[in-house]
């Protein structure tokens, strides 16, 4: 026996398993921190083409007269050119209009305003004009970080235990939090950087498998979802951070020095049960299981403890052993899984390029930014009522196609209606967010269960790609507002609608080899239902643990009977 036939004596989310899955789901606040601090440590105040006449330390506004007389119209923007001035000698002549200015130059040095930032890596480094391409690299390259640290961290935890790697990732993130922070050029910013994306992953992930790795079957849903709303309050945090730090290298300290408090779980969190049982820890398995059951004031049987023992993985009796090649080997495995890489692409693309462009977009900065983050509850909470009523395709499909449209809307707004262009991106940044959550349960219950893992792996791979590509697609803001908007909402809207052609999961035998997967969904194959409705679901469960239960006693009066 493993894990699973304690849980019916230990109880599925007892005392024991809240508190720890509450302590486990802090850390995804500071990973918020991290991952949504680009649009700050990366903001781009307003700023103008440093005039000969200025000195470094000249201040962004002069006058309506001067600014006409030193800069050209951007007649799309209808806004002075903020990359280019007139070639002039700025003399009392020129000022007084009896000189005109022969042409305009580009500038290489450039006055920014300071009443929002004190400072950015943009104002600092000059990244604008001809040069904005490196704040899209700079976040582009902490999105590598996150892909690799999937990678790297996922298979350490694997390997040496959850809580072991889960430490490293911490020391790793504020050691390399604290080298952002005192980076004295681009490159040693994007390296550490790059790191810090890549310990994000060892810690959200390894607390979250930590987490889902102790309750039971029926909360799996709730404990996955409600994680994440951790996330979104670490997301709206942030904003309050940027409030008071307005000087990006405070503010990255101030954003990594609470990684430190997070020490302290050495003593508290334990080591997950499955993974000691995985690697024949049974003594130290024994040991949490017992704690656990004195926090919930309930009784483990002995026999129960006596036969955990390791779980033994099955030996493909077929040296070729299946692979990700597999999916693409029959056509409609194929079409599946081409489909749900295309979604995690388009959800991960959409749902930071949403998160990180809010600055673009006008109104203060920092409410949308809130807002923005604020949306993610309901639309969480929107995914724990109706994932289990509604169905997956029907959650999927419609959050997508939702978010397409109100983000194409956003072509069509008069430019003089600031207000409804914000509204309608946080609609559909809560439709999105939706369809984000619905992906990892959707997609897990998609691929067959002898390559599952291996599919998840490439589905969040994809996902890494669109999150490195959607800065790219911010930078199209400079040439028209809502460019990145409409190109997100149209690739939401082409995943959402070609979702529906995905085979329903919700209450049906999910597929185990590659035949099985080959088949599920397909025309005029009939999926047989592993239930027909929630009650007998929750019947068959009280069945199963009353059986166990009796099974146990009968077990431990035996056993008194031979003493």
């Amino acid at each position: 026996m493993g894990y699973d036939a304690v849980i019916p004596y230990l109880g599925e989310f007892g005392r024991y398993q809240k508190r720890i899955y509450f302590l486990l789901c802090l850390p995804a606040i500071l990973c918020a921190f991290h991952k949504l601090a680009g649009p700050f440590l990366l903001a781009v105040p307003e700023h103008r083409c440093q005039l000969p006449f200025e000195h470094s330390n000249a201040t962004y506004n002069i006058s309506k007269h001067i600014m006409d007389l030193a800069y050209p119209i951007n007649v799309l923007k209808q806004k002075h050119e903020t990359c280019e001035y007139f070639d002039a000698t700025y003399d009392e002549e020129y000022l007084n209009g009896n000189e005109t200015a022969a042409k305009s130059i580009t500038c290489d040095k450039w006055v920014y305003d300071k009443s929002v930032y004190l400072s950015s890596t943009v104002t600092e480094w000059d990244m604008v004009c001809s040069k904005n391409w490196l704040k899209a690299t700079a976040d582009a390259i902490f999105m590598v970080g996150v892909m690799l640290g999937s990678i790297i961290f996922g298979d350490l935890a694997d390997r040496f235990g959850r809580l072991p790697i889960f430490f490293a990732s911490l020391v790793i993130q504020v050691v390399f939090g604290i080298a952002v922070a005192i980076s004295p050029e681009y490159i040693t910013y994007s390296i550490s950087r790059l790191i810090v994306g890549a310990t994000t992953s060892g810690v959200f992930l390894v607390a979250y498998v930590i987490g889902m790795e102790m309750v039971g079957p029926s909360y799996r849903t709730f404990a996955g979802i409600c994680c994440m709303m951790f996330f979104s309050v670490g997301y709206m945090m942030t904003a309050g951070f940027a409030y008071f730090f307005r000087d990006w290298r405070t503010l990255q300290i101030a954003l990594t020095l609470p990684g430190l408090a997070f020490m302290c779980y050495w003593w508290f969190i334990p080591e997950s049960v499955r993974w000691l049982l995985s690697r024949n820890r049974k003594q130290e398995a024994i040991e949490i299981i017992q704690k656990a059951a004195k926090e919930n004031k309930v009784t483990v049987p002995q026999d129960v403890l006596d036969n955990l023992i390791e779980p033994q993985e099955k030996k493909q009796e077929d040296e070729s052993k299946p692979s990700l090649l597999d999916l693409f080997k029959y056509p409609n495995l194929r079409k599946k899984s081409l489909l749900i890489f295309f979604n995690w692409f388009v959800n991960s693309g959409t749902y930071y390029g949403l998160s990180w462009n809010t600055g673009s977009l006008g109104g203060h900065y920092l409410i949308s930014f809130v807002i923005s983050g604020f949306v993610e509850i309901p639309a969480y909470t929107f995914i724990i009522l109706t994932l289990d009523r509604w169905g997956r395709r029907n959650i999927l499909s419609g959050c997508m196609i939702t978010a397409g449209v109100v983000l194409l809307l956003t072509g069509v707004v008069p430019e003089s209606h600031n207000w409804l262009l914000i509204a309608l991106t946080m609609f559909g940044k809560l439709a999105i967010t939706s369809s984000y959550g619905c992906i990892y349960v959707f997609s897990a219950e998609q691929f067959p269960t002898v390559v599952r893992n291996v599919g998840l792996g490439a589905a969040s791979t994809a996902a890494r790609i669109g999150g490195i590509m959607a800065p790219y697609f911010i930078l199209l803001s400079d040439v028209w507002k809502p460019l990145p908007l409409i190109i997100f909402g149209a690739l939401a809207f082409l995943g959402g609608f070609l979702s529906l052609s995905l085979p329903e999961t919700l209450n049906k035998r999910l597929p185990e080899t590659i035949a099985d997967g080959e088949q599920f969904g397909k025309k005029g194959n009939v999926d047989v239902e592993a239930t027909t409705n929630a009650e007998e679901l929750k019947v068959l469960n009280v069945k199963k643990e009353t059986e166990a239960k009796t099974n146990g006693l009968l077990a431990e009066e035996k056993k008194n009977e031979e003493e």
